[in-house]
């Protein structure tokens, strides 16, 4: 299937919404000579275009293909200053740069006091809302005009900005600093994935260390605080620490609870610090502390005063859903999370060009997910063929193999048995090829590859002895990951016991319910 071309400039003009498109117009508009002009005719046209099409385009004669990159990019300018106009953008980080662009202006000017004065109240803005980096800039800037204007005391204002720019700058460097452990951390769970052994801990222990920088916590301010929790929680994923995640991304959500109006500034990493708490929950199997942070995560992001933009709405959308799915599958209630499906894949469509598609298979893979455990196998088939099949996907290698074990799986409890022996061939070749593999999918490997050899009678016998061999693996902390994925225990043990598996996990559900 040949994918739809994707053109930066098609994509934007999608993204508007009916304000956005007629307050651009309106913008063209404000001198009469524009409103002929060459690009809000091509807004216009790509505007009704159901896909971008550069032929349709240039059929339309309104410009030359040599000149079209350049009327593209001319109109990609001029809508994200509409954008920049519109009131529904006007963050406080954009305000705070606006008004360091104004008194830029006067200063160039020659109208000191005047950009000193806007200067002042756009860095009380910057300190009170946690924008340093901006304040910081602010400093500087009122600095070299306090070196041209003498009509104040410049010696005591000199020593006020010096101690100023330098405290602003001490922070930005902490901050700084913990923001790169924090991307670092990061690139090395997407690079490793999670510590398989005792020597990776260590070497991922050491790497965190040597590049933690020295703070004093009752120094340091909201942003620090962020960046510190978010270090801390990606080094506990990365040493599979669930315990130290839910610690760290509980300290995350608090500070945000502690600090309501930053929830209006930063709302990505409001939703993210719950979605990495709701995760944790997950991991712990924490039912009730679960419900309740995924329902008051729903009323906040239907709050009036949450900054619910197209960004906010994308990432609102995905992180409630993924963990609707996560509730259902703690529960073992797969028949009635059943009306899931359809919700995401209806809400899909309207996101596609703002969720990444290596999101959008890990919603297939739970809607895969959902379907095995509600016995509807073939359905489950449809989905994991949508993730076996796409051969973009570069990353998560793990979601790629548990997607063949489960597609395997499903074939088995459909029936369909015709081409099993070649899936299992397929299967084993895709598994051996993997690097750092689970002792849990190596013992899977080699069940698989004397599956076929199996006769009818001995099967049960062979679960029960595989049953029995990842029961070893179950509470091991650096095997128990792979669980998470593919909860084959469960599996195993309806086979042994003949019980449907949402009966099994229910009945596990309900048993953890007692022993707490």
């Amino acid at each position: 299937m040949t994918k739809e071309q994707k053109d930066n400039l098609f994509v934007l003009i999608k993204s508007l919404s009916k304000s956005e498109k007629r307050q651009f117009k309106l913008y063209v508009g404000r001198l009469g000579g524009n409103e002929d002009s060459k690009f809000l005719t091509l807004f216009t046209i790509l505007d009704k275009l159901p896909a971008y099409d550069e032929a349709a385009i240039l059929k339309k004669g309104i410009v030359k293909k040599q000149q079209l990159s350049n009327l593209k990019a001319h109109l990609y300018k001029q809508i994200l200053i509409s954008l920049r106009l519109n009131p529904s953008h006007k963050t406080i980080r954009i305000q705070i740069r606006e008004q360091l662009d104004f008194a830029t202006i006067l200063y160039h000017k020659g109208l000191y006091k005047q950009s000193l004065k806007i200067l002042d109240k756009a860095k009380t803005l910057a300190i009170s809302n946690e924008e340093k980096n901006i304040a910081y800039e602010i400093v500087e800037l009122e600095k070299i005009i306090e070196s041209q204007y003498i009509t104040r005391s410049l010696s005591n204002r000199a020593d006020e900005l010096t101690i100023q720019a330098k405290e602003l700058s001490l922070h930005n460097v902490v901050a700084s600093k913990l923001s790169n452990l924090s991307l670092q951390l990061y690139g090395l769970f997407l690079k490793t994935g999670y510590v398989k052994n005792d020597e990776e801990h260590q070497m991922v222990t050491q790497y965190f260390n040597d590049r933690m920088p020295k703070y004093d916590i009752n120094q340091l301010g909201f942003r620090e605080k962020l960046w510190l929790y978010k270090s801390y929680l990606w080094y506990s994923f990365l040493t599979v620490d669930f315990l130290s995640c839910y610690k760290y991304a509980s300290k995350w959500v608090d500070l945000f609870n502690e600090n309501p109006e930053m929830i209006k500034q930063n709302p990505v990493f409001y939703l993210r610090g719950n979605n990495y708490l709701l995760e944790s929950l997950f991991f712990l199997k924490q039912h009730t502390k679960f419900k309740i942070t995924l329902e008051n995560l729903e009323k906040v992001t239907k709050e009036k005063w949450f900054p619910l933009d197209d960004n906010n709405a994308s990432l609102s959308f995905l992180f409630i859903y993924n963990n609707k799915f996560n509730f259902h599958f703690i529960e073992g209630t797969f028949k009635q999370g059943l009306p899931l499906i359809n919700e995401v894949l209806s809400q899909l469509q309207g996101y596609k060009n703002r969720i990444d598609e290596h999101h959008i298979m890990v919603f297939y893979y739970k809607i895969a997910s959902m379907y095995f455990g509600a016995g509807e196998n073939r359905k489950c088939i449809e989905f994991l063929n949508k993730i076996i099949s796409n051969k973009s996907l570069q990353m998560r290698e793990d979601l790629l193999c548990f997607s063949r074990i489960l597609n395997l799986v499903a074939h088995y409890e459909a029936g369909l048995d015709y081409n099993l022996d070649v899936l299992i061939r397929s299967t084993y070749k895709f598994l051996i090829k993997m690097e750092d593999l689970y002792d849990v999918q190596k013992e899977f490997i080699k069940f698989l590859r004397r599956l076929g050899d199996i006769y009818p009678h001995e099967v049960k016998q062979e679960f029960i002895k595989l049953h029995k061999k990842l029961k070893e693996y179950e509470n091991d902390p650096y095997q128990s990951r792979a669980f998470l994925y593919l909860d084959i225990i469960s599996w195993l043990e309806t086979k042994i016991e003949g019980k449907p598996i949402d009966v099994i996990i229910q009945n596990k559900f309900k048993q953890i319910q007692l022993d707490k």
